[in-house]
C-alpha cells in the first residue's frame, strides 16, 4: 500500500534513469530544420496503386528516420490522379515562400528562403539514362531552384535487400552462420536491371556483395536489352550453375511486370520479388537527401558516402 510520500516499505522505487553523460551519451534525436528544402522522391514508370504503395512506403520510413520531413512524391508520368514531377516541384517551391511570408506577417524572425526548394531524389536502384534525363527535363519545366541526387545503387545494402527477397522466395539460405540449406536454393544468380550496359556495370558492384553473401555466382543482366538475360544465364550455365535464379535489381515502378515475368521465362528460372519497399531503400533515399543539404542524419552505418 502506498503512503502520501511514496510506495509502502518493502515495495521497489522506479527512479529515474540518469542520463549518459560523454561518448557513451545517446545523442539527441535528430529533426528536420525548420524552412528546410522537401524531399521529392521521382517516380518512374507508368503511374499506378501498386507504384503508389511502394512510393508511400518509401517515403514513411524516410520520415520515420527524420522527423518533421517534408517529403512528397511526384511521378515522370503524372496526370489527374498522380502528380506529375514538374508541378510537384512548382508547388513546393510555391509552399517555401507563401510559409516565410506567413512567419514574417506573424512576426516571427525566420531566414528568408536560400537554396533549393526541394530535393529531388528518383526512385531508381541503378542508373538509367533515359529516365535521369526524363528527370532533369521536369526539373528544368518546373523554373525552379532543385538539387537531383544520384541513384540508390550500388550499395551494400542493396546487395542485403537483394539477399533477404531472394530468402523470401525460398531462393537462398536467410542466414549463411547458420549452416542450413534450402531445397531451392540456386546455385547461380541472374540479377536483372534496366538502363542497358551502363546498368549492368553498375550493378555488377553490387552482385559481387551479393555474391560474397551467399557464396554463389551472381552475373548482372539488362532487361531493356535483348537477350542479355539468356545470355547471362548460357554463362552461368556453361560455369557450372544447375539451379539459376532472377533477382530484380530494381525497386519496382520503374519496370512492367510483363518484363521481368518474360525474362524469367526466358532464363528458365524462378524470381525473386523486386526490392519494393524494404527498409534500405527509404533510408537510403533519406541519405541522400541529407547529404545534399549538409545535414544530419549521417549515411546508414557501414555505408560509404556517395
Amino acid at each position: 500500500m502506498s503512503t502520501p510520500t511514496g510506495p509502502a516499505s518493502g515495495l521497489p522505487v522506479r527512479m529515474p534513469r540518469p542520463r549518459q553523460s560523454g561518448r557513451h551519451r545517446r545523442p539527441e534525436p535528430v529533426v528536420a530544420p525548420e524552412g528546410a528544402a522537401a524531399l521529392v522522391l521521382a517516380v518512374p514508370g507508368t503511374p499506378s496503386p501498386a507504384a503508389r504503395s511502394v512510393a508511400e512506403e518509401v517515403i514513411s520510413i524516410a520520415r520515420s528516420e527524420l522527423p518533421g520531413l517534408n517529403a512528397v512524391i511526384g511521378y515522370l508520368e503524372g496526370d489527374d490522379e498522380f502528380p506529375a514531377l514538374a508541378s510537384v516541384l512548382a508547388q513546393c517551391a510555391a509552399e517555401r515562400v507563401a510559409a516565410y511570408e506567413q512567419a514574417t506577417a506573424a512576426g516571427r524572425e525566420v531566414p528568408a528562403p536560400e537554396g533549393p526548394s526541394a530535393v529531388v531524389v528518383p526512385l531508381l536502384a541503378g542508373p538509367d539514362s533515359a529516365l535521369i534525363r526524363r528527370i532533369r527535363q521536369a526539373v528544368m519545366e518546373s523554373g525552379t531552384q532543385v538539387e537531383l541526387t544520384e541513384v540508390l545503387g550500388p550499395h551494400p545494402l542493396l546487395a542485403e535487400a537483394l539477399h533477404v527477397r531472394l530468402s523470401e522466395a525460398g531462393l537462398a539460405r536467410a542466414d549463411r552462420a547458420r549452416l542450413f540449406t534450402v531445397a531451392t536454393a540456386a546455385d547461380g544468380i541472374v540479377l536483372a536491371t534496366v538502363g542497358g550496359d551502363e546498368a549492368v556495370k553498375a550493378a555488377g558492384i553490387t552482385g559481387m556483395l551479393l555474391a560474397a553473401r551467399l557464396a554463389v555466382p551472381v552475373m548482372a543482366a539488362a532487361l531493356d536489352v535483348e537477350g542479355s538475360v539468356s545470355s547471362i544465364a548460357d554463362q552461368l550455365k556453361n560455369a557450372g550453375s544447375v539451379q539459376l535464379a532472377l533477382a530484380p535489381y530494381l525497386v519496382g515502378p520503374e519496370v512492367d511486370a510483363g518484363l521481368l515475368d518474360a525474362a524469367a521465362k526466358e532464363a528458365g528460372c524462378a524470381t525473386a520479388e523486386p526490392l519494393g519497399a524494404y527498409p534500405a531503400i527509404g533510408k537510403l533515399v533519406l541519405s541522400l537527401y541529407a547529404s545534399a543539404l549538409g545535414i544530419s542524419p549521417a549515411a546508414p552505418q557501414g555505408v560509404p558516402a556517395h
